[in-house]
């Protein structure tokens, strides 16, 4: 029985790829946020936003 040729080349950036895909995931895992997340956070950010600017005062006008 013989084995089938195996490319080198296929085998060794099949590796490089399943170990970027590993810590891509991780990373993912670590640091990624779900978009309902990012959403919630920007809405926040938004009415912190008007509420102070709804708030601000404006400086009175002088007349020369």
């Amino acid at each position: 029985m013989t084995a089938k040729p195996v490319n080198l080349t296929r085998v060794r950036k099949d590796k490089a790829r399943a170990e970027k895909r590993a810590r891509a995931d991780e990373n993912a895992a670590k640091f990624g946020r779900t978009k309902a997340a990012k959403a919630r956070d920007k809405a926040e950010a938004e009415k912190t936003v008007t509420h102070l600017d709804g708030h601000k005062r404006e400086p009175k006008k002088r007349d020369p």
